[in-house]
């Protein structure tokens, strides 16, 4: 019997599922292949989606007609809008999630798509015929064809995991390493390589002191990561707690650094700079005599905690023992220890930004296997793979983002042009365009793509076109409203704000950093009965989105300005245009770059390290521009 699909997904991690659904809600028949069906969009680390430029790239899922931020919203247990006390260009917001409610709705999501079947069973080799990718053969000797492969590994490609000097094969702790597959890529001419990642110690919340502990409640008002009109949270909503560790604590992890995997040799891949070990922080800043933690919850009902900023691949006992010279802790019952893992990933500057590789036709990547770090990164990269990997199947124009339409088109064209040299994540430092991807907008950026592909169905496009048409009437209302001082003045003292010498429209005031929209509805009537009119479950949203471009419409047009310039270099081709090896006015390291990149635009070959701006000159000259 031979078992054919049009896209076969490999994995149910973050970036599998993203992957798989994507593929499926676009008309393939799709195969999504998990080791373990009760493990489907497993949380390994932290129990928590978005965070700073992650929250932005949950939103672009949800515009674009993910799933990622549904199932966060549906499952959160605290929710927090982070940087509100800068720009909204910096706004990126956070949830706790229910670990287990998670991972339950996602297969529910998976098991009931049209168009997707699962496999429960590991994949150990790749069937690659005259340079394409054909199916997959599994560890039960099955073998699944396709015309499109999407490899979603995670950290199982040959994984190890350290605590201490016992070492333990696994992708995830009590979950067997997947081999074969880096070896045959490799033997096909890809290049691979090891990183590390590392997870906390699960703590047993019936042995922490929470009453020596600082609190730190979540937010309730109206934000969340979907666009779709959607019920208040169903779950109890839960603190976080703050917590110091202390030199005592710092005593005792020293102690164990000889049989540390990271100093004692027996870990020589690259881990993650920004989420660095507890062992790693102590020997990094040893002047400092504390390190702040964050105990988080990792469920609603459970009593389960994430100890956020102790990374740790020391032995147990010295864990332990760091942990009960803690006061909080000095009682403390574990489920687990910390854990390092190594793990296999591929150059992702072999892949092209439709995430299918140079190498081998119809074979996509997208997530840890590229040398990225987070749940969020990879939803990005398997949505991304998922349509293309359709597109592949079906025929149509590939679909990529451009680094001033996305965060996603950011992450993806770094990976691509740039490479790795240790877990990426993504900041809001590496968008150039921070201000026209703001996690406000997500929507009106990329919904309209979205519905044309045809992945945001009519519901979500619905939305958009009536909140547009909102946001804009009230925009209007504020530029065309006017206000005289006797009506006004005696508020706006009570904001904190000068008075009106004489009359002026609305926006005048909009403007002012001290004064926000709200507030003008309660001393304005006619603003208020505007702010009446609106759909109750959607009306902060319409009215924060007004504000924001209101109050930024000077800073969004000039960065849009800027952005159209750089763009028309993203329109200029030069893929095949040049042999890099015979322009010897180019710099040996230009030719040596350009060779291995081989970019599709000047705009993508300027953003090479290595490149500089006078080897750009060089290739504008040699096409006469």
């Amino acid at each position: 019997m031979k078992f054919k699909y049009d896209v076969i997904v490999v994995g149910a991690g973050h970036a599998g599922c993203e992957a798989a659904a994507a593929a499926a809600n676009l008309g393939s028949q799709t195969l999504l292949i998990t080791m373990d069906m009760n493990k489907i969009a497993q949380m390994s680390c932290n129990p928590a989606v978005g965070g700073i430029a992650k929250g932005q790239i949950v939103r672009e899922i949800d515009a674009l007609g993910g799933y990622m931020g549904i199932v966060t919203d549906q499952t959160a247990i605290q929710f927090r809008m982070l940087n509100k006390s800068k720009g909204p260009a910096m706004w990126s917001p956070r949830s706790q999630s229910d670990r287990m409610r998670f991972s339950e709705i996602w297969r529910n999501i998976v098991e009931n798509l049209d168009n997707l079947s699962i496999w429960q069973d590991t994949v150990n080799e790749l069937i690659v015929e005259n340079g394409t990718v054909t199916g997959v053969k599994t560890g039960m000797d099955v073998s699944f064809y396709a015309k499109a492969v999407v490899l979603t590994n995670g950290t199982f490609l040959n994984g190890l995991m350290h605590i201490g000097r016992t070492q333990i094969r696994g992708g995830r702790i009590s979950e067997p390493a997947s081999s074969g597959i880096t070896e045959q890529l490799v033997s096909l001419g890809l290049k691979a390589d090891r990183m590390k990642t590392g997870t906390p110690v699960r703590i047993d919340g019936r042995s922490v002191y929470f009453d020596e502990m600082g609190e730190q409640p979540g937010e309730n008002d109206f934000h969340k990561f979907s666009y779709l009109e959607s019920n208040p949270r169903p779950l109890k909503q839960l603190s976080c707690w703050t917590l110091f560790t202390n030199e005592a604590c710092h005593d005792i992890l020293r102690e164990g650094l000889p049989d540390s995997p990271l100093y004692n040799g027996q870990i020589q891949s690259i881990g993650p700079r920004y989420c660095p070990s507890i062992e790693t922080k102590i020997v990094t800043f040893a002047d400092k005599t504390q390190h702040q933690l964050f105990l988080e919850p990792e469920g609603e009902n459970t009593q389960e905690y994430y100890l956020n900023g102790f990374s740790s691949s020391l032995p147990l006992d010295i864990q332990l023992r760091a942990l009960q010279a803690i006061p909080a802790f000095r009682d403390i019952q574990i489920y687990r220890p910390g854990y390092a893992i190594e793990y296999d990933f591929f150059d992702p500057t072999q892949l092209k930004h439709t995430l299918e590789t140079k190498q081998i036709n119809n074979l996509f990547f997208a997530g840890q296997i590229n040398g990225t770090t987070g749940y969020e990164e990879a939803g990005g990269q398997g949505l991304i793979a998922g349509i293309n990997a359709h597109i592949n199947c079906h025929g149509g124009e590939p679909f990529i983002l451009g680094r001033n339409e996305a965060y996603i088109g950011v992450l993806i064209d770094d990976l691509v042009t740039k490479g790795v040299d240790e877990p990426y994540r993504m900041f809001t430092s590496r968008a150039e365009y921070r201000i026209l991807l703001r996690q406000d907008d997500a929507d009106m950026r990329l919904t309209e793509k979205a519905y044309q592909l045809g992945l945001a169905k009519q519901d979500r496009y619905d939305l958009l076109i009536e909140k547009k048409a909102l946001r804009d009437e009230l925009m209007k209302f504020t530029e065309t409203y006017s206000i005289k001082p006797q009506y006004i003045n005696e508020g706006l003292e009570k904001l904190g704000t000068s008075p009106l010498s004489h009359g002026c429209k609305l926006i005048d005031l909009v403007l002012r950093p001290q004064i926000k929209l709200t507030d003008l509805g309660e001393l304005i009537p006619a603003l208020q009965s505007r702010f009446d009119k609106l759909p109750e479950t959607r009306r902060e949203e319409i009215i924060e989105a007004a504000e924001i471009l209101i109050k930024y419409s000077g800073y969004i047009k000039r960065e849009q300005i800027i952005a159209d310039k750089i763009n028309r270099l993203e329109n200029i081709h030069i893929k095949g245009k040049f042999d890099y090896n015979n322009i010897q006015s180019l710099s040996t390291e230009a030719r040596q770059k350009l060779i291995k990149i081989d970019p599709d635009t000047i705009a993508q070959a300027s953003r090479i390290p290595g490149i500089s701006p006078s080897d750009i000159n060089i290739l504008l000259v040699l096409l006469g521009r």
